[in-house]
Parts: structure tokens; sequence; C-alpha cells
């Protein structure tokens, strides 16, 4: 089985959690600037996506100002 069919950790970190609190923005209220659904940010928020669409991805990016960088990182063990 390659990676990308494993079921399990990706090894990738969204901090969203970290980055709403720092800019004092509710999931609800990104909900309504980027488009997606909550729950499709809870499940990302919570590092139990499987994937992201770039468009997303750069929609989170440009509501928080920041870098891609800044959202997703390598989890460590």
């Amino acid at each position: 089985m390659s990676p990308a069919e494993d079921d399990g950790p990706s090894g990738v970190h969204c901090r969203l959690d970290e980055l709403l609190a720092e800019r004092g923005m509710t999931l609800t209220r990104l909900s309504e600037l980027v488009g997606v659904s909550i729950v499709n940010l809870s499940v990302l928020k919570n590092d139990r996506a499987r994937a992201i669409r770039y468009s997303t991805l750069s929609a989170i990016c440009r509501a928080l100002d920041c870098e891609i960088g800044d959202l997703l990182v390598l989890a460590r063990d």
C-alpha cells in the first residue's frame, strides 16, 4: 500500500485553531469568509482531513492573512 492510500495519520498538522485564536476569529466567521462549511473546516482543524483543494487552501490563507506554511506544518513525533 502506498502512503497516499494509507488510512493513518498524514504527518501534517493543521494550525487552524492557533491561527484563529491569534486573530480573534471564529470558525463560523472563517466559514462565511471562505465559503466552506463549518463541518469541513472542523475536519481540517482537527487533523482529520485527507485532502484539501488548492482553492480552499488559498481562500483560508487570504482570510487569515497567512502563508500556507503558517497553516500546514509537519507533525512532530
